[in-house]
């Protein structure tokens, strides 16, 4: 004979009205979906810009006035730009009280069009004797320092470029490309390298709009025991040439941008969260006012109420189960196909691991089953007033 317990009965339930069923796992799939792809999104974007300026290595960024968003589109979305200042903000920025070690860029872009040369791109010039951005990389990849007319390509831009273990025409002259770096998480993935002893030979064939003495970024670490966020408002009072950009503010406009973006999300599921709510509320009331006599039944022939209350919680529990995994596994590929479709996302580094997505998922799995739950918790509880007799005699609607 079969065992028969609970888990079987509110299986069989469950079956009996597959359409109204049905309505509910896919109310609750949509309210998953919609939850785990925002905050697929939302957490892949400031998971992303908080990577990318921690690999960084610089606790402050010195930019020529006016240029902090243009040196966020390189560092953190992989776009070509040009902006400089005088090379003497250098000694100037290490008179500073706090300031510990430093070391400078200087952004060359690549003219499209132009014969011979590489496609449009950002060419950075380091000083291998003071850098502390590229080095760590540079070391991994060759084990040693660049020499003049060699680069180094960017992860990224060892893909998409597609110059590969080649030489390269850069502004006119020709460079030895040495290898690619290994994935830095930053918009620098995109850029290729090479030391700034090459860049008055850039210079003097006239292919550049970099001037004699000119750089176009600081990278300052300050010494410990120091808030950078003082010592960078003390750089930008001595240097009014010089705009200031603190670790915590990289990529600050964009997360402002996704505060608003994460409250109109979060008012969205909310709202649909009560939606879901209501429907759950009305389909297991009608499914308890029509299972009434059933109930009593079970009530008359010796079942508790705790047996019945578990019956149903185990239907509203599978239930809310079916439609949080189909949520969770829609959204997640909703989130994956549509990843690199924002423009957001396509220019940030980085992206979800497997426990960012556990995590998130889990979030799908409590909230759908909870708003089932809660739904149906008001009808469930009816049933601690039913008087068995009565509602076998029909004395109930």
């Amino acid at each position: 004979m079969k065992k028969f317990n609970l888990v079987t009965l509110a299986t069989k339930n469950i079956r009996r009205k597959k359409f109204r069923t049905g309505i509910l796992v896919f109310s609750i799939s949509l309210i998953v979906s919609v939850l785990v792809f925002g905050l697929s999104f939302i957490i892949n974007v400031s998971s992303g810009i908080e990577r990318a300026s921690a690999r960084l290595g610089a606790d402050l960024i010195v930019v020529p006035v006016g240029a902090r968003s243009y040196a966020e589109e390189v560092l953190l979305e992989s776009k070509s730009k040009s902006f400089y200042m005088n090379k003497n903000i250098i000694n100037r920025v290490k008179k500073i009280e706090g300031v510990d070690v430093i070391t400078f860029h200087t952004y060359l872009t690549t003219i499209q069009g132009v014969c011979c040369d590489v496609p449009e791109a950002t060419v950075v010039a380091f000083n291998q004797e003071s850098d502390f951005i590229i080095m760590p990389w540079l070391e991994k990849a060759i084990g040693r320092k660049l020499e003049k007319n060699e680069a180094i390509v960017g992860h990224e831009s060892f893909l998409n470029i597609g110059l590969g273990l080649m030489d390269a025409m850069l502004f006119g002259t020709r460079f030895k490309i040495m290898g690619a770096l290994d994935k830095t998480g930053t918009g620098l993935d995109n850029a290729i390298f090479t030391s700034d002893e090459n860049v008055e030979e850039i210079l003097q064939k006239g292919r550049s709009q970099l001037k004699p003495d000119e750089i176009s970024i600081i990278f300052v670490k300050v010494k410990e025991g120091y808030d950078p966020y003082i010592v960078g408002r003390i750089i930008e009072g001595d240097i009014i040439e010089a705009d200031v950009v603190t670790r915590s503010d990289i990529g600050k406009d964009i997360t402002g941008a996704l505060g608003d973006i994460n409250m109109i999300f979060s008012i969205t599921v909310f709202m649909a969260s009560i939606l879901s709510v209501l429907l759950a509320w009305a389909i297991f009331s009608a499914t308890v006012n029509e299972r009434l006599r059933e109930v009593g039944v079970m009530l008359a022939l010796g079942a508790k109420e705790s047996h019945v209350a578990k019956l149903f919680f185990i239907e509203v529990f599978f239930i809310g189960l079916m439609g949080s995994v189909c949520g969770v596994v829609f959204g997640t590929a909703l989130s994956l196909l549509l990843a690199k479709s924002f423009t957001i996302l396509k220019n940030l580094p980085g992206g979800l691991n497997a426990v960012d997505r556990a995590v998130i998922g889990a979030a799908g799995f409590v909230i759908g089953t909870g708003i089932c739950i809660l739904g149906a918790f008001s009808p469930v509880q009816r049933i601690k007033k039913l008087e068995p007799l009565a509602v076998i005699k029909g004395e109930l609607a």
